[in-house]
């Protein structure tokens, strides 16, 4: 699973959440994978994310490290920067673990890298 992928999946469909965003990531095997450079594709994605749940999922993985805080206006022109970001949005790869619900604790196993977000039937919203 990516961490762009990551960055668009929450647990609200179920009983008792409200809001199941961002999801917290307790990985056991996070591999990295060279995938081509494509500052304008980092650019365009980076303005449909949550930065601050980006950065925090990336520093979960322990790939956070040279990610600001917050993004300044003007950041597509820092090349060094735009490679970071493409690093952790699409090189890093969680393939084992867990995604966790930040208000039930409910877990989703991550199996070769796919979420398995299907839920119990008493566990959907009605």
């Amino acid at each position: 699973m990516k961490l762009l992928v990551h960055n668009m999946l929450t647990s609200n469909i179920m009983k008792g959440v409200t809001k199941g965003y961002p999801l917290n990531i307790v990985a056991t095997k996070v591999e990295t994978l060279e995938v081509d450079f494509n500052p304008a594709f980092v650019v365009k994605s980076v303005s449909k994310i949550d930065w601050p749940a980006f950065r925090h999922a990336a520093n979960q993985v322990g790939k956070g490290e040279d990610l600001p805080e917050e993004l300044e206006s003007g950041f597509e022109s820092n090349e060094d920067l735009v490679k970071k970001i493409h690093h952790a949005m699409l090189e890093v790869e969680v393939v084992e673990g867990d995604l966790e619900c930040p208000e039930t604790g409910r877990k989703f196993p991550i199996t070769n890298g796919c979420p398995n977000m299907l839920l119990k039937e008493h566990e959907v919203k009605n």
